[in-house]
């Protein structure tokens, strides 16, 4: 057997919810997405990331099935993990976690069993920017348009900019988030999440990026979206050995008729004054093209399949969310992005002069990889001739990510 270091990190999985929105008859982390359940994948992810204790908040009498989960789970980290009974309520679940804590913890995530698919490089992002007097959560912004509402009124706009869609886990040093717990657990107020409980307290809480990945599968449709996800990993295009392995190609095209409301977003830039294109999210064909041929590249499906009408939450994304998603999905597969050149044809904008604002802008959402981007126009065929759209066809070359040799 081998010894492993005392880690200086905890994470809690509260699995003890009953899931009474997801009707599925048993709780809900032990519900099956496929062949395993929901906590399995979730411990699945812990378990990838940095070793940590690591307390499963199981159901009330169902603590030998948490147990079988994290036996198989586990591996040769088993000795690392725990399971404990849970409370009536999450905070009281969280409490319970928190008294199994050793004592070399200095660190605690807490993390809903729920978001079965959080990746690792989450788990582990959150517990590295914790600081001795800061909390961290994991974000996205809020891409739906948000509207204030009194009955069936329309009151006004909501500012979607200061939003964003706070994920798990969420981190904390021990010492403040115990003493957070006592005064809440005294004064009877029960918090929406363990952020929230922590900055009444007084402490600071700050984030780091999260993952469209760690949705929260709460009713039926969240169910069949992970299992969609699932589904969809590549069988025929295994990831490649570490190191190994030659660069791939990918070819994308999309196209965008006008008629879309508000201005035209383009190549990642808004474009004032401009007809917009209509769309699932904001009708960047530019950017849709980049993702499809990215994702083909590598085996991964079309964008369709991860950022199509099924997936609600990309409706009115920019380019930046679905870009960004992009990469993390061809990390995940061991690809780094080598270029990308893309092409638009079509009549307007005038794009020559935001060019290089254009370039930078999508490069910067693909993690720096260079991207070059050309117009052109029809000499008046077709439909992007006669001023009814935008075509645009773009290639990517991936190379396999040495950095994950061992």
């Amino acid at each position: 057997m081998t010894l492993l270091p005392v880690p200086d990190t905890a994470i809690i999985v509260v699995a003890a919810g009953s899931g009474t929105r997801l009707d599925a008859g048993a709780p809900k982390a032990l519900v099956g997405i496929d062949a395993h359940s929901i906590l399995r994948h979730a411990l699945d992810g812990v378990f990838a990331a940095a070793p940590a204790q690591v307390i499963v908040v199981a159901p009330p009498g169902y603590e030998g099935d948490a147990e079988a989960e994290l036996d198989a789970a586990a591996g040769e980290r088993r000795d690392l993990g725990r399971v404990v009974a849970g409370g009536a309520t999450r905070q009281l679940s969280v409490a319970a976690g928190l008294s199994a804590l050793w004592g070399d913890v200095t660190t605690v995530l807490v993390h809903d069993a729920a978001r079965a698919l959080t990746p690792s490089a989450q788990i582990d992002a959150v517990s590295a920017a914790v600081t001795a007097d800061t909390g961290v959560i994991p974000a996205l912004p809020v891409v739906d348009t948000l509207k204030r509402v009194d009955a069936d009124t329309v009151v006004g706009p909501v500012d979607r900019s200061e939003l964003a869609a706070a994920q798990t886990p969420q981190g904390f040093p021990r010492a403040l988030l115990e003493e957070a717990y006592a005064r809440a657990l005294a004064s009877g107020v029960d918090y929406t999440d363990d952020a929230a409980l922590f900055a009444a307290s007084g402490h600071a809480v700050r984030h780091v990026d999260g993952s469209a990945r760690a949705f929260k599968i709460t009713t039926p449709a969240d169910l069949e979206r992970a299992r969609h996800l699932l589904a969809a990993a590549p069988t025929t295009a295994p990831r490649p050995a570490i190191g190994a392995g030659a660069p791939r190609v990918g070819v994308g095209t999309d196209v965008h008729a006008f008629g879309g409301e508000g201005d035209l977003w383009l190549a990642g830039l808004q474009w004032p004054g401009e007809p917009a294109l209509s769309g699932h999210s904001d009708g960047d064909a530019v950017a849709h093209a980049i993702v499809d041929a990215l994702l083909g590249a590598a085996g991964l499906g079309d964008i369709g399949e991860h950022f199509g009408t099924a997936h609600p939450e990309y409706a009115g994304a920019h380019a930046a969310v679905f870009l960004a998603r992009t990469r993390e999905l061809l990390a995940d597969a061991g690809f780094v992005i080598g270029n990308v050149s893309v092409q638009f044809q079509g009549n307007r904008p005038r794009f020559s002069a935001r060019r290089a604002e254009a370039e930078a802008v999508l490069s910067a959402a693909l993690g720096g990889a260079s991207v070059s981007v050309t117009a052109t126009t029809t000499d008046g065929l077709g439909f992007p001739g006669r001023g009814e759209g935008i075509s645009v066809t773009a290639m990517a070359l991936l190379l396999p990510d040495v950095s994950r040799r061992v």
